[in-house]
């Protein structure tokens, strides 16, 4: 039973913060690479940001480098999304993914509002 359940959504006024998580299960976490998507009101779903399967390297949308950060705890089975200085642009499920060469998989996303 393969399981990524993301958390830590919800409202959060522009230019705040919040802090996402991925918790997964039923596959070897270690060995995948993890990454955040978004898909906001009428728009295609855009990668976010990515991080390989030892966390030894990140990379990231032009639109939010230098304001989030993607890490990962092997030995938790979580990789983490930190978003700081929120814009209202930025409103959109965020989708947690996993990636080992052909296989994938995708949680059930979690809501990011930002609004004042």
């Amino acid at each position: 039973q393969v399981q990524l359940v993301e958390s830590g959504g919800g409202l959060v006024q522009p230019g705040g913060s919040l802090r996402l998580s991925c918790a997964a299960s039923g596959f070897t976490f270690s060995s995948y690479a993890m990454s955040w998507y978004r898909q906001a009101p009428g728009k295609e779903r855009e990668l976010v940001a990515a991080i390989t399967s030892a966390g030894g390297s990140t990379n990231y949308a032009d639109s939010v480098k230098g304001r989030f950060t993607i890490s990962r705890d092997n030995a938790k089975n979580t990789v983490y999304l930190q978003m700081n200085s929120l814009k209202p642009e930025e409103t959109a499920v965020y989708y947690c993914n996993a990636e080992w060469e052909v296989l994938d998989y995708w949680g059930q996303g979690t809501q990011v509002t930002v609004s004042s």
